[in-house]
């Protein structure tokens, strides 16, 4: 068989401590890919969706691997890598028969194929309450073709059209009725911490005094998107949402505070690291494990559900990156009474996709994200102003 009839795919974890690989016929292309975005698959990654298309590879390669197994539901498990928490496949039981494997796309190599991927619904959406990740991934794929959108299970729920959710149903950009603070858990319990409101820290500052990610009329956290390499990677998913959040406004539940009523998360991402790897560990850590991607960088997950839960740098030493698709706010998925979302601002990690196929996703994405600010009538945020602005005086002068 010529070798311009066929295809190498290649899934990898963060780490590279496992690497699966298949040969496909260009004619099995695309792979049909569904999203899912409900509660659990939110949770066990930290992403607000889940891509996942079918594997082509041997089996047996899966089976014999050192890759750890979270046991999803009754029928599914996920694969995924211990080290650095990679989630590589969902594993389906089917009674009497070889079991089903479908691969995470986010662990997917970014070949130079255009039509590796093809999405062809989005799963469990009613789960979101305010749409999450489909309302801007609605023309993702090459070929213009539209995912169908199904309330729960696909052709066994309501199927959604584009007036959902209604725009007025939506929280405002300056909404902010809710609790003073979320959870922020796992799908396994494991971690479990809440997300605090900053307002008490930020009501007597000047615009220009607060940090970076607040936005000065509400206080509110940005949120925004992320392609790159090694967080797609880590999440598993092709384009991952971070919000930031200083360290001081995460804490323990107070009904978690097992060993004293006080809570007393760590406050600097060097105490973090130290309270994690400690031979004296406090236990409302849970689950909370850790993997090093860089000398200066460290990646919190959960060691048993293999979720997603922060991003650390050592020279931010009072802030995290968190993963959006673990809080829980009764507004929805995207938690709008907490974060101010950056749609249509430029993704991160972008030039990571160019010449592949996550390219064309990554552009409608941006696009879409943009044209739902527009349609809701969503401010632009004063980050993006703030660029703009610059960027035409630069071009000015």
């Amino acid at each position: 068989m010529a070798a311009s009839e066929t295809v190498n795919l290649s899934a990898q974890c963060l780490c590279k401590a496992h690497t699966f690989t298949a040969t496909v016929l260009r004619t099995s292309l695309p792979l049909k890919a569904s999203c899912c975005h409900c509660d659990s698959c939110r949770h066990v990654t930290g992403a607000l969706y889940v891509s996942h298309a079918p594997w082509l590879g041997p089996f047996e390669d899966i089976r014999r691997s050192a890759l750890s197994r979270y046991q999803f539901t009754p029928n599914f498990s996920i694969r995924f890598c211990g080290t650095c928490s990679t989630p590589m496949f969902f594993q389906k039981h089917v009674a009497d028969e070889e079991d089903i494997l479908s691969v995470f796309t986010g662990a997917l190599a970014n070949s130079p194929v255009s039509t590796l991927i093809k999405i062809i619904d989005h799963i469990f959406v009613g789960d979101t309450i305010d749409g999450g990740a489909s309302v801007w991934m609605r023309h993702p794929n090459e070929d213009g073709s539209v995912p169908r959108r199904w309330m729960a299970q696909r052709n066994n729920s309501d199927e959604l059209h584009d007036s959902w959710p209604l725009i007025e149903d939506l929280p405002s950009a300056q909404h902010k009725i809710g609790p003073v603070e979320i959870p922020l858990r796992c799908r396994c319990r494991g971690v479990d911490l809440v997300l605090r409101r900053g307002d008490a820290d930020f009501a007597d500052m000047q615009p220009q005094q607060l940090p970076w990610f607040v936005e000065p009329k509400t206080h509110k956290f940005i949120a925004g998107f992320d392609a790159c390499n090694s967080c797609r990677s880590t999440v598993g998913t092709d384009i991952v949402n971070w919000t930031f959040a200083l360290l001081h406004h995460l804490d323990f539940p107070a009904n978690n505070a097992t060993r004293s009523e006080t809570r007393d998360f760590p406050r600097t991402t060097t105490d973090l690291k130290a309270a994690i790897e400690s031979e004296e560990r406090d236990s409302r850590f849970g689950t909370l494990a850790i993997y090093e991607s860089s000398p200066d960088v460290q990646r919190y997950f959960c060691s048993h559900c293999s979720a997603s839960v922060f991003y650390a740098v050592d020279d931010r030493q009072e802030l995290v990156d968190v993963a959006v698709g673990l809080l829980e706010s009764p507004t929805g998925a995207r938690a709008e009474d907490f974060l101010v979302w950056g749609f249509g601002s430029n993704i991160g990690g972008v030039k990571d996709t160019v010449g592949g196929w996550r390219e064309t996703l990554v552009n409608a994405v941006q696009n879409e994200a943009e044209a739902w600010r527009i349609a809701r009538g969503y401010p632009k945020t004063w980050r993006r102003i703030a660029t703009e602005a610059q960027a035409a005086h630069t071009s000015s002068t």
